[in-house]
C-alpha cells in the first residue's frame, strides 16, 4: 500500500528508452550473477529466513527461525554482505516461519515467528539495536504455517494474517500499535494454507492476500475490502500442491503477478494478474527439484523481474531470468546448503544489486550468495544528464505515480515507500 509524500511539481515522464537505467542494461552472463556461496552458521533446522535492517546502520541483516532449537537468530551485518555470528532468542515449540516488521510503531523491524507445535505466535520487540526483548505469544488454537505484517485496516498499525494449517483458515489480528494484536476474524481458503503474499492485487491501494494452498492444488486470493475485513476466497487452480506464493510484476503491466513454488515437481506455476485482482491461468516453468520457495527482483539489471527459488530436494537455488512478458529467457542453478527451505532477496551488500540468502533446513545454516553482475550503471540518474540533482527527484515521483517499474528501486516487484528509501539511498552513493 502506497504511503502519503509530499507533492512536488509535475515535469514531463521520460520514455523508457531515453532513461539510464535502460541504457545501463547490459549483458550479464545468467549462470556468472552469483558468486560462490558462503555460508553462515544458524541453529538446528534453519527452516525460515527473513532480511531487514534490524540495528539501524544502514545494511540488511539476516533473521532465522531454527525450528528444533525453538529459537530465531540474528546475524547482523558487517556492512559488505558477510555476517557475524548468530544471537539467538527464545521463541515458541517448532517456529516454522519467521516475518519482520515495525509491530510496536517505534520505527524499528520486530520479529515474529509462528509455531507449530505450540500453535502460537511469538512476538519479539526490537531493542533498537538489533537486540530482541522476550517474546511474548498470541495463542491461536490452531497449528500455524505462515504469518505475513501489514496494515490491513488502514488504521496506521501494523496487522496480521496468519494461516491456519489443521482449520484450513486465514486468522487476521489487528494491530493495537504497540506489539498486542486483538484476533478480529477468520476467512475460509480451499484447504491446507502454506506460505503466503501480501501486497495490493487489485490496484485499490489496499493489501490483498494471496495464499498457497497444498491439498487444493491453487492459489487462493482474498481481497481486502478496504477495511481489513475480506472477501470470499478465489481459488485459481495449479497442476500440483503448492508451498509458497510471491508477488512481482512479470509482465510489465504495472500489476502483480503471481510465482509459485510447489511441494513436488520440478516446475513453478506462473498467473498472470488481470489487473483486478482475478488470475489468468497457470503457465509452468522449469525450476528444479521441488522448488519449495520463491521469490522477484530484478537480479540481471536489464529492468524486467525475474524469480528465484530454493530446489529442496537439490539443494540448489534456481534463477528464472524474465523476458518482461511473463515468460522467461534462461534457467541457471547455483548450488546452496542441504535441504533449502526458504530465500530471501534483498541488496546485502549495499553495492545497489539484489543478492539472495537461503536458510538450509537440514545443514543447519544459511548460504549468501552475493550478486557479481552489479553495480549496475548510476540508476538514481533518472533524467540522464550525467549529474545527480532535484530533477531526479522529481523524475522518480513522475515514474512512481505512473506505475512504472523503473521506481522499483529495491527490486521486489512492487512500489512501496521503501522504492524511495532505496532511492535516497542509489541517490546518497553518487555515481561511479
Amino acid at each position: 500500500m502506497r504511503s502519503s509524500r509530499p507533492t512536488v511539481t509535475a515535469m514531463a515522464v521520460l520514455p523508457l528508452a531515453t532513461l539510464p537505467w535502460a541504457a545501463m542494461a547490459h549483458d550479464c552472463d545468467p549462470a556468472a550473477i552469483f558468486a560462490p556461496e558462503v555460508r553462515y552458521g544458524a541453529g538446528d533446522a534453519a527452516g525460515s529466513i527473513a532480511v531487514g535492517d534490524m540495528d539501524g546502520d544502514g545494511d540488511k541483516d539476516l533473521v532465522i527461525a531454527n525450528q528444533l532449537d525453538d529459537d530465531v537468530g540474528i546475524l547482523l551485518n558487517t556492512g559488505d554482505g558477510t555476517f557475524d555470528g548468530a544471537v539467538r532468542y527464545a521463541a515458541g515449540d517448532q517456529p516454522d516461519a519467521v516475518a519482520i516488521g515495525d509491530v510496536d510503531g517505534d520505527g524499528d523491524p520486530d520479529v515474529l515467528t509462528v509455531n507449530l507445535n505450540s500453535r502460537d505466535v511469538s512476538v519479539l520487540l526490537n531493542n533498537g539495536d538489533g537486540t530482541l526483548a522476550a517474546q511474548q505469544r498470541v495463542s491461536l488454537n490452531g497449528s500455524p504455517s505462515d504469518v505475513v505484517i501489514g496494515d490491513l485496516d488502514a488504521d496506521g498499525n501494523a496487522d496480521l494474517a496468519v494461516g491456519i494449517f489443521g482449520r484450513t483458515s486465514i486468522r487476521v489480528l489487528l494491530g493495537n500499535g504497540d506489539g498486542t494484536f486483538t484476533f478480529d476474524a477468520d476467512y475460509q481458503i480451499a484447504s491446507n494454507p502454506r506460505k503466503m503474499a501480501l501486497d495490493d492485487l487489485d490496484g485499490d491501494g489496499d493489501p490483498d492476500l494471496a495464499v498457497a494452498s497444498e491439498a487444493s492444488s491453487g492459489v487462493n486470493v482474498l481481497l481486502n475490502n478496504g477495511d481489513g475485513t475480506f472477501g470470499f476466497a478465489a481459488l485459481y487452480r495449479t497442476s500440483d500442491s503448492l508451498w509458497s506464493v510471491a508477488l512481482g510484476d512479470l509482465d510489465g503491466d504495472g500489476d502483480l503477478d503471481v510465482a509459485a513454488g510447489k511441494r513436488f515437481g520440478r516446475d513453478i506455476s506462473v498467473l498472470l494478474n488481470d489487473g483486478d485482482g482475478t488470475l489468468g491461468p497457470e503457465r509452468e516453468f522449469r525450476a528444479g527439484s521441488e522448488p519449495r520457495t520463491v521469490s522477484m527482483g530484478d537480479l540481471d539489471g536489464d529492468g524486467f523481474t525475474d524469480v528465484a527459488m530454493a530446489n529442496v530436494a537439490d539443494d540448489t537455488v534456481a534463477v528464472l531470468i524474465g523476458d518482461g512478458t511473463g515468460s522467461f529467457v534462461d534457467f541457471v542453478t547455483y548450488e546452496v546448503g542441504d535441504f533449502p527451505q526458504s530465500l530471501a532477496m534483498a541488496d546485502l551488500d549495499g553495492d545497489g544489486d539484489m543478492d539472495l540468502a537461503t536458510g538450509n533446513g537440514i545443514g543447519d545454516d544459511a548460504s549468501v550468495l552475493l550478486n557479481q553482475c552489479g553495480p549496475f550503471g548510476c540508476p538514481a540518474d533518472l533524467d540522464g544528464d550525467g549529474t545527480l540533482t532535484i530533477f531526479d527527484f522529481l523524475a522518480f515521483q513522475n515514474l512512481f505515480d505512473a506505475g512504472d517499474p523503473i521506481a522499483d528501486f529495491d527490486g521486489d516487484g512492487r512500489l512501496t515507500l521503501f522504492d524511495f528509501l532505496a532511492f535516497q539511498n542509489a541517490f546518497d552513493a553518487g555515481c561511479p
